[in-house]
C-alpha cells in the first residue's frame, strides 16, 4: 500500500461534475493498493493517518494531528502511484492490485479504526479532477 499524504486547507474531488467528496482544513490522502497487501494494511493507514502531528501549533511547532484540527480527511484512490516508469516509455502498473482486491482494500483503508475521523472517498477508476 502507497500513500502520499498533503496537508490541506480544503480539497474537493468531482467526477464528471459532481462532488464525491470534500473537505476543509484536513488531509488529502491519495491510496495505492498494490497486490500483496492485506486487511492488516488497510486497518494500519487510518490510524497512522490520524495521529500523525503534521500540523502547526501555536507556537509554530508540527504538534497538531488532524484530529486536533477537525478531523476531515479525503481518500482519494490512485493506483497511478504504483506505476513503474524504470524501463520504456510507458509505465508498468503489474504492482498495483487487482480491481476487485483494491476496491474492498481501499475501502477498509477509509473506515475509522478506534479514532472518528470524518472522511469522505472518491471514486475507484474514475477520472478524478482533484481542486
Amino acid at each position: 500500500m502507497r500513500a502520499v499524504l498533503q496537508r490541506v486547507s480544503r480539497a474537493q474531488v468531482s467526477v464528471k461534475g459532481e462532488v464525491v467528496g470534500s473537505i476543509r482544513e484536513g488531509v488529502l490522502v491519495l491510496l495505492a493498493v498494490g497486490g500483496e497487501d492485506e486487511e492488516a494494511d488497510a486497518a494500519y493507514l487510518p490510524e497512522k493517518t490520524a495521529g500523525l502531528r503534521i500540523f502547526q501549533d501555536e507556537a509554530g511547532k508540527m504538534n497538531r494531528s488532524v484530529e486536533d484540527v477537525g478531523d476531515q480527511v479525503l481518500v482519494v484512490s490512485q493506483f497511478t502511484l504504483f506505476g513503474d516508469c524504470r524501463r520504456g516509455r510507458r509505465p508498468g502498473f503489474s504492482q498495483a492490485a487487482p480491481p476487485e482486491l483494491a476496491d474492498r482494500l481501499r475501502a477498509r483503508a477509509e473506515r475509522p479504526g478506534r479514532r472518528r475521523l470524518r472522511r469522505r472517498a472518491g471514486r475507484l477508476f474514475a477520472v478524478l479532477p482533484a481542486e
